[in-house]
């Protein structure tokens, strides 16, 4: 996200929480490349016969962005943050739907690099993450939320830890703690 300046971001989240709707227009072109940019890397991970385009995550994400009325927006890392979470609700929502529809046949399964995988590329379903996210999130939020941000939201270490309000540090030593507890959890899930 080092290619979104952090100042003017800022300032349009403040200007528009305080009511300057022209602040929105100004904000989209600012967002736009980053938004896209992170959804067009979650979508390399699926399967190439996926349905979703980049484009239409992207404005999926920025149309739930702008309903967000009761978020006190605090900075651009935040922003980013919530659009993480936002992305990965919409792609679990993608994944159930069409295995509801398919009864299961076909069901789009993304790659994790080496984010989830121990030595080698591992292909996962994201049903199965978001339930093992789910889990996780009961025994320790923040090291769900440090998954969310990096996987989903693809900021980097210290971008996380300024979301978090903690230490890169902490940062790190969640995600490699999560990363460990996903695998395991993962692994006993039966698959559908």
């Amino acid at each position: 996200m080092d290619g979104v300046s952090r100042k003017p971001v800022t300032e349009l989240l403040n200007l528009w929480r305080q009511g300057d709707s022209t602040a929105l227009e100004k904000l989209l072109p600012l967002v736009y490349a980053e938004l896209r940019r992170i959804a067009e890397r979650q979508l390399r991970r699926e399967r190439p016969n996926h349905t979703l385009q980049p484009t239409a995550l992207v404005h999926e994400v920025y149309l739930k962005l702008v309903d967000q009325h009761s978020i006190e927006w605090q900075n651009r890392a935040q922003f980013f943050g919530v659009a993480a979470q936002l992305i990965r609700r919409i792609l679990v929502d993608h994944v159930r739907n069409q295995r509801t529809a398919k009864r299961g046949a076909g069901v789009l399964t993304i790659t994790l690099d080496a984010a989830l995988s121990e030595p080698a590329r591992q292909d996962i379903d994201l049903s199965k993450l978001d339930d093992s996210l789910l889990s996780l999130s009961m025994k320790d939020e923040q090291q769900s939320r440090v998954v969310e941000l990096r996987f989903f939201g693809g900021l980097s270490i210290e971008e996380t830890a300024e979301v978090l309000a903690v230490s890169p540090s902490t940062v790190k030593r969640d995600w490699a703690a999560a990363k460990a507890w996903l695998y395991r959890d993962m692994s006993a899930r039966p698959s559908l």
